[in-house]
């Protein structure tokens, strides 16, 4: 995937093992950022690999429900204009997506976006369990989507392991899966990004 000029236009952070998160978002502010895609209904299986070894870093869902949110477990991916509760980001417009794929995707690990349709009815089971799930403890990543897709109707033999590999060669042998491959040039090492803001419009963001 070639750098993009998103909203907000630089890639911080270094990818590393999955961290910790406990964050609660205001009401307000989650009900602003709602973002309903017109794209069908679909539940997506991010998970970042290793290159050249092809170990898993990370595993992450986006649900397309009634809205479109990213449950992103013990994830280190933030943007001050995306609202976030226990691991769910809200407000995940086309823009803001890319912008997660991007964050991810460098010289030494690509991001594999596997996608199934599904009923509004089943991606919005899925968004209401992962709201419900809480934060993950680091490096649950994996654990923690298998957990929510086991209470989903038809997902209910996700594995619960710690492997994002494991994971998405399970979600693979669903019927109807639909994938893609983002890869890019970027540093290994590009972290410590200071938020910047120009004219109220954001330039770049700071890893947590």
């Amino acid at each position: 995937m070639k750098r993009r000029t998103f909203l907000a236009a630089s890639l911080p952070a270094a990818l590393a093992a999955c961290g910790a998160d406990n964050v609660w978002a205001p009401d307000e502010t989650v009900r602003a950022a709602r973002f309903v895609s017109d794209q069908p209904p679909s539940i997506t299986l991010f998970t970042v690999i290793g290159i050249p070894r092809g170990q898993g870093g990370h595993s992450a869902l986006m649900i397309n429900g009634s809205q479109r949110v990213v449950f992103d477990p013990a994830g280190s991916w933030n943007h001050p204009r995306i609202p976030e509760r226990h691991d769910v980001l809200y407000g995940i417009t086309d823009n803001y997506k890319n912008f997660y794929i991007d964050y991810h995707a460098r010289s030494t690990w690509w991001v594999a976006e596997d996608s199934i349709p599904v009923t509004r009815e089943v991606a919005d089971i899925a968004i209401r369990r992962a709201e419900a799930h809480g934060p993950a403890n680091k490096s649950f990543c994996a654990v923690s989507v298998g957990s929510v897709l086991q209470g989903v109707p038809g997902f209910e033999d996700a594995p619960r392991g710690f492997s994002p590999l494991r994971l998405r060669d399970w979600f693979l042998s669903r019927p109807g899966v639909v994938s893609k491959r983002h890869q890019d040039g970027d540093p290994a090492n590009n972290h410590d990004v200071l938020l910047q803001q120009k004219d109220g419009q954001i330039t770049g963001y700071a890893r947590r």
